[in-house]
């Protein structure tokens, strides 16, 4: 008896353990999913994992599916690949809402799976088949292996000076048009003596703050060091012990203040920056500050109200180089979802015609980090629009204005993603160019195992475009005193004489045409065309000229017949066509053209069909637009054998240069070499006549 209620006491005490642990286990669930709630997602992740595995999966199906997604938006949110396994684990255990599957194919994207993708976009799409986000991801998954294969003419490179280990740097902005001095967003410690940032519980790492860089009278950057005056940081690398503790006291009462994401007028005198400050816990949001600075520091900073609610967050800063329209981002209600892009017209703190740039920009999904440009154009990163994966960079070039929106109409914006090497398959940001070249900074977390950002140099190289070669005659002997003129549709006209050697070299502008004439006294003009549409990295054409000879025979090396007969074979085209656009090049010449066969046959029917041939040479050339008056048809036979040039010397060593191919010499050689001179003799030639046709 007593054993049976002794067991009956452990099974009551293991219920009352198991409900204690059960109400325990919720309690931690709550307070995480506060956590979630207020956007501490590194926390938040941090107890959901702990309480995963110990949740009841039968008992509790759908708080575990529940648990499983949130716990996969945390990590989405810090960019790490363990949210495919959460969002995997969802839909295991039949999370309801399909959006698990854009969150699980955008995941899939950022690590570059973009098959797996495409599928779960599809499944998404079922239930929501007007999804931009989604379509645009797909189509995005099916492309961006093509896309990668066509990078811009950019050279991208880690900014080393900027870069430290173990830290992000993110977000830099030139002060001024000077392009002399760079602000950035970094979590490195403000002081090499003590690290006085706290940890973010949102993202698990040291807060942000704004340090500066100096570029030195060699172009290296320099002069590192926190931004002098805002919110009190200070210099604390020069700050006393008294000071520093002062200022960590401030933050352990005020919470983990982050400051960061800034933009400058042009003059470089004010500056707009986010900052973000909870208190006792709560989250504030973040606001744009102004600060303006007389010598090396910066002033008070002074908050710049947008909208009336307070509650509502804004940030990321972008002033125009006029300093009258201030973009920037939020989640003011009546957006188009996650995070939007906005602009507002004013100046200092004072902002009015609050407007949200519109379904051309914004997405169902995060638009962030706006920059514009002194000619309008407006870049942003986007994880709704068409991209590698992750954050990529857009470029909105203005092209109109918009109608719908009253008398400040927005611009209507053509778009682009910024393509390769710009963009990868994870975060790609905040842009910034040096004045109004095409060189700048901008920040990426590719390759970082910690995906901790780094700030990357880009340079547009000059496009460099040439055409090179070498002026010569018809024996390959360079023309030392010719003359090249280039005429091309960018306004080029310049004449320019070849090189001792023969040889030429001149500059071209991209997306130009472009016509060639090359001159020499004694020989033939000779017009060569180049076009650099659609050119994207440096390139040198060659372009080779051979001038025909005024007073010497020019041989025609490609010419054919049937054999016995006078017909053109079909290879013959292309060289006829050749002396078509050389007589059109040399509109005022006539030429005769003579056909000439070998010693063997004899000479009446030689002479016969030597006439026929050259006959059908001259009525191609009519049939291709050659007046008749400047062509005469010759037939010699073999009555005008080869005199062997140089050339021929040093093709045939057995054939002595100044030797005549006639049927004396050539009897004389074995019969291959019989037939190498019967071929040499087989011709067909045109040489001028006259240079002053149609001129009197």
């Amino acid at each position: 008896m007593n054993w049976i209620k002794y067991i009956s006491l452990c099974i009551g005490y293991v219920a009352l353990l198991g409900g204690i642990t059960s109400c325990s286990l919720q309690s931690r669930i709550r307070k995480a999913d506060q956590r979630y709630a207020i956007g501490e997602y590194y926390e938040a992740a941090k107890q959901y994992k702990q309480i995963y595995p110990k949740l009841d999966g039968k008992a509790n199906k759908a708080q575990k599916a529940g648990l499983a997604f949130r716990q996969g938006e945390c990590y989405r949110v810090l960019n790490s690949s363990s949210a495919i396994t959460c969002y995997k684990n969802a839909i295991k255990l039949k999370y309801q809402d399909s959006i698990v599957y854009l969150r699980l194919a955008q995941s899939q994207q950022y690590a570059g799976k973009y098959i797996d993708a495409a599928k779960n976009y599809d499944i998404y799409l079922q239930n929501k088949p007007n999804s931009y986000v989604a379509l645009a991801g797909k189509y995005a998954c099916e492309q961006a292996n093509t896309w990668k294969q066509s990078p811009t003419r950019h050279k991208v490179t880690p900014a080393k000076d900027f870069n430290r280990k173990r830290t992000s740097n993110l977000s830099p902005a030139f002060i001024g048009e000077d392009a002399d001095a760079l602000m950035f967003t970094s979590n490195r410690p403000l002081s090499k003596k003590k690290n006085t940032l706290r940890l973010s519980p949102v993202t698990g790492k040291h807060t942000f703050n704004l340090f500066s860089a100096r570029k030195d009278a060699n172009g290296k950057w320099t002069d590192f060091a926190p931004a002098q005056g805002l919110f009190g940081t200070g210099d604390e690398e020069n700050a006393n012990e008294e000071q520093q503790t002062d200022s960590t006291q401030a933050a352990d009462k005020s919470g983990a203040l982050e400051i960061g994401v800034c933009s400058f007028t042009a003059d470089g005198t004010a500056m707009y920056f986010t900052a973000s400050q909870p208190v006792n816990g709560q989250d504030l949001g973040t606001q744009i500050y102004l600060s303006t600075r007389t010598g090396g520091e910066w002033g008070e900073p002074q908050q710049v109200k947008l909208f009336q609610d307070s509650s509502i967050s804004v940030g990321h800063p972008a002033i125009n180089p006029s300093g009258d329209t201030l973009y920037f981002v939020s989640d003011a209600p009546g957006g188009y979802g996650g995070k939007d892009l906005y602009r507002a017209v004013g100046e200092n703190t004072t902002w009015t015609d609050i407007q949200n740039l519109g379904p051309q920009i914004n997405t169902a999904d995060d638009e962030l980090f706006p920059a514009v440009r002194k000619d309008g154009t407006l870049y942003f990163a986007s994880k709704g629009h068409p991209g590698y994966g992750g954050l990529d960079i857009f470029k909105a070039v203005p092209v109109g204005r918009d109608t719908t929106y009253g008398a400040n109409k927005l611009p209507v914006y053509s778009l682009t993603n910024m393509g390769v090497p710009f963009n990868s398959k994870e975060d790609d940001f905040g842009i910034t160019f040096e004045g109004q070249t095409e060189n700048g900074f901008f920040s990426s977390n590719r390759e970082q195992k910690s995906k901790n950002d780094r700030i990357f140099r880009f340079v547009l190289p000059e496009l460099v475009l040439t055409v090179e070669g070498l002026l010569q005659d018809e024996q390959g002997e360079p023309i030392s005193d010719g003359t090249l003129r280039l005429v091309g549709t960018d306004g080029t006209n310049q004449k320019v004489p070849v090189r001792r050697d023969g040889t030429y070299r001149l500059r071209l502008q991209p997306n130009a045409k472009y016509v060639m004439l090359a001159t020499a006294r004694g020989y033939l003009n000779q017009k060569q065309e180049v076009a650099t549409a659609d050119i994207k990295d440096s390139r040198t054409y060659k372009q080779d000229f051979v001038l025909a000879s005024v007073s010497k025979p020019v041989k025609m090396n490609n010419v054919f017949y049937e054999f016995g007969k006078w017909e053109l074979t079909d290879t013959s085209s292309q060289e006829l066509m050749a002396l078509v656009k050389l007589l059109n090049d040399n509109p005022n010449i006539t030429i005769e053209l003579s056909a000439h066969t070998d010693m063997v046959g004899d000479s009446i029917s030689n002479l016969t069909l030597s006439k026929k041939r050259a006959q059908s040479c001259v009525d191609f050339l009519i049939r291709n637009g050659i007046e008749a008056e400047r062509l005469t048809p010759v037939g010699y036979g073999k009555n005008m054998p080869v005199v062997a040039s140089e050339s021929i010397h040093k093709e045939y060593s057995f054939i002595p240069e100044g030797q005549e191919l006639n049927e004396t010499f050539i009897s004389s050689l074995p019969k291959d070499q019989q037939e190498i001179c019967n071929q040499i003799n087989r011709r067909t030639e045109f040489k001028v006549l006259k240079t002053t046709y149609n001129l009197y």
